[in-house]
């Protein structure tokens, strides 16, 4: 079970959240040099793959598929580069940042202004009860949960369920919701947007069965994306949907305290670190999104106190994914078995 570290009396509690942030500001420039080594060692793995899998084609179609799966790690990075140029973290002069933000979001079938608006809408509002619905995972309080009609309940756990979260999910929101700027309709910006992405992605693909008919989108494409949406989901999951989050009704919530405390600090082994961009290192990234993430470690190799918060493993993050209901009585995630014990 994850928990909150616990102090040793000669030991000090960390700093409240607002205090920390004039001291993550010291780690917030971005090196334009470092930022564009970053960007190489990433989409230069990732294109040329591609190609071997491509080539590998005429000896062997499992070969190139079983290349396909190496391309999706690739993507994952791709995409957590994207997110960094979202929070204007990347480059010093930010329509560079956006600009690149755009052009990965062809690579990642997310386009990059309808998403990073989305995703702002996460950070105002992670761990809000009054402020969920765009960009979240869709959590409901054990007394939401019980209001509902048995078939409003089945629905729920039927969302809920690993297979709809992580099969299903990740497919339907890279494949299908991005393609419209759902949220946020009645904007031109971001309709441009969506649409503007769309093209690309459309000519990309075109282009690509241009030269090898399906076989490559199939075997290639297709594989890689899934995987990498897939990845990526979990990601986000684990990083909000741990038994000690953070939540709080309006009135309650505080902007600082929600993002230290609602979001985990995800411990992988350095080859998956690199490969997530540091993302697990989540809660200081709420607490302070300018931080670029090749920055994130100097924060917790820095600051002991912070790299103890909300530490979860792999081993523990596999827990998360049978945790469904906020209990605002006990303050934490609750499964649906561990509720009905509770509540009936």
């Amino acid at each position: 079970m994850n928990t909150l570290p616990v102090f040793a009396e000669s030991t000090p509690a960390p700093a409240p959240a607002r205090n920390w942030i004039k001291t993550l500001s010291q780690y917030r420039e971005p090196s334009d040099l470092r930022s564009s080594y970053e960007i190489a060692v990433t989409a230069i793995p990732f294109l040329a793959l591609w190609a071997l899998a491509w080539w590998s084609m005429s000896l062997s179609y499992w070969l190139a598929f079983g290349l396909s799966l190496l391309i999706a790690p690739f993507v994952v990075r791709l995409f957590t580069i994207q997110h960094d140029c979202g929070h204007s973290a990347f480059f010093r002069n930010r329509k560079v940042g956006d600009w690149v933000g755009r052009v990965l979001g062809v690579f990642t079938l997310s386009p990059y202004d309808y998403w990073k608006r989305v995703h702002s809408e996460h950070h105002s509002g992670s761990g809000n009860l009054d402020k969920r619905g765009l960009g979240d995972v869709n959590t409901l309080t054990v007394s939401e949960y019980r209001a509902l009609s048995p078939l409003g309940r089945l629905a729920y756990r039927a969302y809920r369920n690993p297979i709809t979260l992580f099969g299903i999910g990740p497919a339907a929101v890279f494949f299908l919701q991005y393609r419209l700027p759902l949220g946020l309709m009645n904007s031109l910006k971001y309709w441009v947007s969506a649409m503007s992405t769309n093209l690309v992605i459309l000519a990309a693909l075109t282009t690509i069965w241009y030269f090898g008919g399906w076989t490559p989108i199939l075997l290639i494409f297709v594989p890689s994306t899934l995987l990498a949406a897939t990845m990526g989901v979990w990601l986000f999951f684990v990083q909000h949907q741990f038994e000690t989050t953070h939540w709080d009704k309006h009135e309650d919530w505080d902007l600082h305290e929600a993002a230290l405390y609602g979001s985990s600090h995800y411990v992988m082994p350095k080859i998956l670190q690199w490969f997530s961009a540091n993302i697990g290192i989540h809660h200081v990234h709420h607490l302070y999104s300018r931080i670029p993430f090749y920055r994130l470690p100097d924060v917790i190799r820095d600051h002991a106190e912070l790299a103890d918060n909300n530490r979860m493993t792999i081993r523990e993050s596999l827990r998360c994914a049978k945790l469904h209901l906020w209990d605002e009585n006990s303050r934490r995630l609750l499964s649906f078995a561990e509720a009905r014990a509770l509540y009936g």
